[in-house]
């Protein structure tokens, strides 16, 4: 046992689980924490906003599939944080959030800066540690990194109070640790993968809807192997995008409200469905009462309160999915042959429904669309580029026309939907892969939220590029507003303010605009080789709507193709 502070402790707990970078900003109550990060080893990052050092460690711990860290300090600085933790909560990440407390004291007291971040974060958090003697310290973190990233992963907050932080005494670092009443499923009954198996060989027009369950437990070659062992076409929810290759001849891509036409359409003349890492949300099913109606859905899923929360399911496999998958493949008779002639027809009937949809659905003659500039994005940045989203219009015109090719490099705020959250998370994503391009896809009024964040990019030397599809606009109320409000717009005009350029150069960064897609190709590829923050300003029409779309309320047969 070694004698040090609270928060010489803490800084050597988060070395011992290989924290390489911490995101965050000081304050007062926190003035210890980060006079000890100084003898440490590890990388800190200075945000400008604490919501964005959230978003950052939640990018880092997507792509990493390891927690990310941040740092606050109390009060505003700690509630500051608590939209990136509701946000990873949402969307099953890992982050560990630690936030300076007023001392022990004055909790109560109403003290200055002093908020009850434990109170307000308990619905979105799987845990939240405070201790009240700084020995206690250590086996937090541990426990913290433990809850945070086994099972369903999630946030996990550890508040210390500042005389917490200061108290010097005897520490203990354990090297293993158990939780008390927390005993994440690993192992799923053998029985029920034998049923799924028995169920999904049956079927003769299966489907596999992959979500973001599948890209959790990294079972891509898993999902792969059993679409290619089977020729079961494959649909993702939105946070599964990218599980499955969507060039491969077996992907839908995503379904759902702004989901592929022919996933949309498909799904509802399969007659199994087995959904793999998937929650069944309202986004991507539509109405609950419809899905799946009358057909056998299988569900597999680490968390047993998934099972039967919005879809009642007929076979249920509960454990890691990778682990279930792998199981799943073996129990897959050797000799087992698909029906060639129902396979074929199934198939054929997969073409027939894309040849459609690619006549039918609205488009635009302008020299830029949106769906134009991310088709040549796709063009441009290699297999293994790391994409991110922002929240609006951008989203969904990156759910339908950026192909992800290399599973795991794409992802966005698809539970909470929050504005603001793809860029920083692009630069958490870039410090865990710094050898690959990331781009953040961007619209201009979530951009806004978070633009102060290209002084990190820039001075962190953490280049990112954000490519905005700019049309002044916060064009997805608009778009709704157009379609169910008879264009009685309201709130949403941002009349081509800021200078995005000016606005970028003035943080150090690069930028381009673009009026032509010959510029667009030149700017990307200059982008692609830069080592310097880029911001791509890429003009749109402000009447340019998504579609295909499924309003809300509605199911997905409702889908609406065009005004």
């Amino acid at each position: 046992m070694s004698e040090m502070s609270g928060a010489a402790a803490l800084m050597a707990a988060l070395e011992k689980e290989k924290v390489e970078y911490i995101f965050g900003l000081p304050g007062g109550a926190n003035l210890p924490i980060y006079d000890a990060l100084v003898d440490s080893k590890i990388r800190h990052i200075l945000v400008r906003h604490e919501q964005s050092a959230a978003h950052m460690a939640d990018g880092y711990a997507r792509i990493k599939r390891k927690a990310g860290v941040c740092f606050a300090t109390s009060g505003p600085g700690a509630t500051n944080l608590v939209t990136g933790i509701a946000t990873a909560y949402a969307d099953s990440s890992p982050i560990i959030a630690v936030t300076g407390q007023v001392a022990l004291p004055m909790i109560g007291k109403d003290a200055f800066q002093e908020t009850d971040i434990i109170g307000v974060t308990n619905p979105c958090t799987k845990y939240a540690f405070q201790p009240r003697i700084a020995s206690e310290i250590p086996e937090m973190v541990k426990k913290s990194f433990y809850i945070a990233e086994s099972g369903r992963p999630g946030p996990v907050l550890i508040d210390i109070p500042k005389d917490v932080q200061q108290q010097v005494t005897k520490m203990d670092f354990p090297e293993y640790i158990k939780v008390r009443g927390y005993n994440p499923i690993v192992d799923a009954d053998l029985s029920e993968i034998n049923k799924a198996c028995e169920m999904i060989l049956k079927a003769e027009k299966p489907m596999i809807m992959a979500g973001g369950g599948v890209i959790l437990s990294g079972a891509f070659s898993e999902l792969q192997t059993l679409a290619e062992l089977l020729s079961i076409p494959v649909v993702t929810t939105f946070k599964g995008k990218g599980a499955f290759p969507e060039n491969h001849p077996l992907a839908l891509g995503p379904i759902g409200m702004h989901g592929h036409a022919e996933a949309n359409k498909m799904v509802q003349e399969a007659d199994c469905i087995l959904a793999i890492g998937a929650r069944f949300s309202d986004r991507t099913v539509g109405r609950f009462d419809e899905f799946g109606k009358d057909i056998n859905v299988i569900h597999f899923d680490v968390d047993p309160a998934e099972i039967g929360k919005n879809k009642s399911v007929n076979a249920a496999v509960i454990g890691d999915v990778k682990s279930s998958l792998r199981t799943l493949i073996k129990l897959i008779p050797k000799n087992f042959r698909t029906n060639e002639e129902i396979s074929k027809l199934w198939l054929s009937r997969k073409r027939e429904i894309v040849n459609y949809y690619e006549e039918s659905i609205k488009d635009y003659s302008r020299e830029i669309t949106a769906k134009k500039a991310l088709k040549k994005l796709r063009e441009i940045l290699p297999a293994d580029g790391i994409v991110t989203t922002e929240v609006g219009q951008c989203q969904m015109w990156a759910s339908l026309h950026f192909d992800v090719i290399s599973p795991g490099t794409f992802f966005s705020s698809t539970g909470l939907g929050t504005m603001g959250f793809g860029f920083p998370a692009s630069i958490g994503a870039k410090a865990a892969r710094t050898d690959v391009p990331v781009v953040d896809i961007a619209g201009d009024g979530s951009f806004n939220m978070t633009e102060n964040s290209l002084a990190v990019s820039v001075l962190e030397e953490l280049p990112v590029i954000v490519f905005l599809l700019n049309n002044q606009m916060l064009g997805m109320v608009a778009q709704w507003q157009r379609t169910f409000y008879n264009r009685r717009y309201s709130g949403v005009h941002q009349k081509n303010c800021p200078d995005y350029c000016k606005l970028a150069e003035s943080y150090g960064a690069q930028a381009h605009r673009v009026s032509s897609m010959d510029e667009l190709d030149k700017a990307l590829k200059v982008a692609v080789k830069s080592n310097i923050a880029t911001v791509i300003d890429i003009p749109i029409d402000p009447d340019e709507d998504v579609y295909p779309f499924v309003a809300p309320g509605t199911g997905l047969k409702d889908m609406i193709i065009g005004a």
